[in-house]
């Protein structure tokens, strides 16, 4: 499973079917075919909307949740451990309409991921995503600290 997943296009398919974002109106736009940038977004509807009739706060966070860790697991390969350690959001301002927000795994995050776990040692990068309106405006900061570790061989 874990090497059919590893085409882009089975995994944008097969993501956009999983019951907590098909659910929740959550959707990969878009997904490079090497997995250094995808885009997530949601619309406003009733089922996902707050009591003041706003994006429920859970859903946004949902949004970002694995992400990265995904991503990054399929940038470097099976000689990695890659966890979600934990998170933050911090909601900016209340979000209507469709919600998006964009991932990238910099040439710069592989290059500090290479060097900091060289020796055995595990990394514990901090990642900020924009959770923005239609406007470009944010709506939600989300930091994610990931837990990276080379597997020992």
């Amino acid at each position: 499973m874990k090497s059919l997943l590893s085409q882009s296009w089975i995994f944008k398919r097969a993501m956009n079917f999983y019951p907590p974002y098909l659910f929740t109106g959550i959707r990969i736009k878009k997904l490079s075919r090497d997995f250094r940038q995808l885009t997530v977004a949601m619309p406003l509807r009733w089922y996902n909307q707050n009591y003041v009739g706003t994006h429920f706060g859970g859903n946004l966070f949902s949004m970002t949740d694995p992400w990265f860790m995904l991503m990054l697991i399929q940038v470097l390969g099976r000689d990695f451990k890659v966890w979600d350690q934990s998170a933050n959001i911090e909601f900016i301002k209340p979000g209507s309409g469709v919600v998006s927000c964009d991932f990238v795994i910099t040439d710069t995050l592989l290059q500090d991921i290479y060097q900091e776990t060289e020796k055995g040692n595990k990394y514990l990068p901090q990642l900020i995503v924009h959770i923005k309106d239609e406007a470009g405006e944010v709506v939600a900061k989300v930091t994610k600290i990931l837990y990276i570790r080379r597997k020992q061989r």
